[in-house]
């Protein structure tokens, strides 16, 4: 109960290479766990800052129960001008709490697993809504970590690519994330033009947009998915002619996000079709005639149940640093 476990970037990454089925398996049954009431997630706090404007950092405080039975926090921090340095966007830790005492257990290195959640996320609602489709067309939007990510998440979800479209402003950033497409798919793979990318059957928004730049006149189609994932790139009029398929109507409907600004322009949240958890437990359907977008706000207790798998596999492997007495008072008197 003294200890503490210290799990490096490293020893994550390393755990995660190797575990894109079982955390797609962690975060569908998250998914699910959620939907039943079985976690506390409350809203996300976000840290801004007058002389950067477009940073962040976000504290996910978050309780998950079942055979996890752990809490947790993510603190993550978006800083987009890294990218401009050759740096990664985000960066995080993982604090995991123990329920019974709520003393401290670890600390993660988080990065990899916020990006390993939000891609199983968006590779878990692909596989449900293109269900049937057989092989689709691929675009994906914004080529950095995110989208890397949820491109390998979405072949070891098994979702059926017929060839891939990816579009970035910067060219670099597309060319590699289209040789990986390629590579990781054994599909074709070429950059192009958003409006090639918005025509695709399956589009992948990840970018980091903080509003909408795809217009409300944008032709969808019926069966056409979109993955939200960035959450701010789409006009809120295209979500109010589709079905809306999101994490957390709570969360998802705040902060800006396109799903946040439908609400504002309508004045209800009666376009929102239902939730991921729902549609995994087979009580949500979607209109056919419609396109459907798919909004992940992206919950504390998908980070949480994913460290859980992770800190587990890592005392396994031998791959954690503890701490011994790293509580200093363990008694009253």
């Amino acid at each position: 109960m003294t200890t503490f476990s210290v799990v490096p970037g490293s020893v994550v990454s390393g755990i995660l290479a190797d575990s894109h089925k079982d955390v797609l398996r962690i975060v569908a049954a998250t998914y699910v766990a959620h939907e039943q009431g079985k976690s506390v997630n409350p809203d996300s706090y976000f840290l801004r800052f007058p002389e950067k404007p477009s940073a962040r950092v976000i504290a996910l405080p978050c309780y998950l129960g079942g055979e996890v039975d752990t809490i947790g926090m993510k603190w993550i921090a978006s800083f987009p001008d890294n990218t401009g340095q050759g740096l990664p966007r985000a960066s995080a830790t993982l604090l995991l709490n123990d329920y019974a005492t709520g003393y401290p257990l670890a600390c993660l290195e988080a990065a990899g697993i916020s990006a390993a959640r939000t891609a199983a996320s968006a590779a878990v609602a692909a596989r449900e809504l293109t269900a049937g489709a057989g092989e689709v067309g691929l675009a994906v939007i914004g080529a950095g970590v995110i989208a890397r990510t949820i491109v390998d998440y979405l072949a070891a979800n098994g979702v059926a690519v017929a060839d891939v479209l990816v579009h970035d402003l910067d060219a670099t950033s597309a060319d590699r994330l289209t040789r990986h497409a390629a590579e990781r798919l054994g599909v074709r793979a070429t950059a192009g033009t958003l409006d090639e990318a918005l025509s695709r059957d399956l589009v992948v928004f990840a970018t980091t947009a903080a509003a909408p730049y795809v217009p409300a006149d944008t032709p969808l189609r019926p069966g056409q998915t979109l993955l939200n994932v960035s959450l701010r790139d789409l006009a809120p009029e295209l979500l109010l002619r589709s079905n809306n398929i999101v994490d957390d109507v709570d969360h998802c409907l705040k902060a800006q996000t396109s799903p946040h600004l439908a609400e504002q322009l309508t004045g209800s949240r009666e376009f929102v079709t239902g939730t991921l958890g729902a549609l995994l437990e087979g009580r949500v359907t979607t209109d056919p005639a419609r396109p459907t977008v798919f909004s992940p706000f992206g919950l504390g207790i998908l980070d949480l149940a994913v460290g859980h798998h992770v800190l587990q596999v890592a005392k396994s492997r031998g791959g954690v640093v503890e701490i011994p007495d790293f509580i200093g008072e363990t008694s009253r008197w």
